[in-house]
C-alpha cells in the first residue's frame, strides 16, 4: 500500500464524515413555539380548511388550543416538537373531564389518545347558549 491509497482513504473519510455531519444537522428538530390566539386560529385554518370558528381557546401554557366549529371540537396539543389537530364531537369536548386546571380531551387516537390543556375553567363561563348546543 502506497501513500496515496492512504490520501485517498484519508478525503473519502472525512468526505462521508461531512455528509453525515449534514444529515444529522438538517434533522435537527426545531420546537414549535408556544400558541396564541392568532397561531391557534392560523392552525386550525390550515388543517381544516373552510371550516368557521365559533369560538376558541388557548391553554395557558400555549401547548395547545380548543374551537367550536358548529356540532365539533376541533383539538390542537402539543405532541413531540409539533402540534396534532383532531376533530371530535362537540359533547365530548364539553363532558370531557376537567381537574386542576387541566381539561383532559380523550381523542381515541393511537397517534395522539389524549390531549391535556391547561385552561382557567370548563366549561368556560363565557359560553353562551348558541355555543353549548
Amino acid at each position: 500500500m502506497n501513500e496515496a491509497f492512504f490520501v485517498q482513504l484519508a478525503l473519502s473519510a472525512a468526505a462521508v464524515g461531512v455528509l453525515v455531519a449534514i444529515a444529522a444537522w438538517a434533522k435537527i428538530a426545531k420546537p414549535a413555539g408556544p400558541l396564541d390566539d392568532y397561531k391557534a386560529r392560523g392552525l386550525f385554518e390550515y388543517e381544516f380548511p373552510g371550516r368557521k370558528l365559533d369560538a376558541v381557546w388557548v391553554a395557558s401554557d400555549g401547548a395547545g388550543a380548543l374551537a367550536k366549529s358548529g356540532g365539533l371540537a376541533l383539538v390542537i396539543c402539543q405532541v413531540g416538537d409539533g402540534f396534532a389537530a383532531r376533530q371530535i364531537p362537540w359533547a365530548q369536548a364539553i363532558s370531557a373531564s376537567f381537574k386542576n386546571g387541566k381539561l383532559c380531551v380523550d381523542l381515541a387516537d393511537i397517534a395522539a389518545p389524549r390531549a391535556t390543556l391547561s385552561l382557567p375553567s370548563w366549561p368556560p363561563k363565557n359560553l353562551t347558549k348558541d355555543l353549548a348546543a
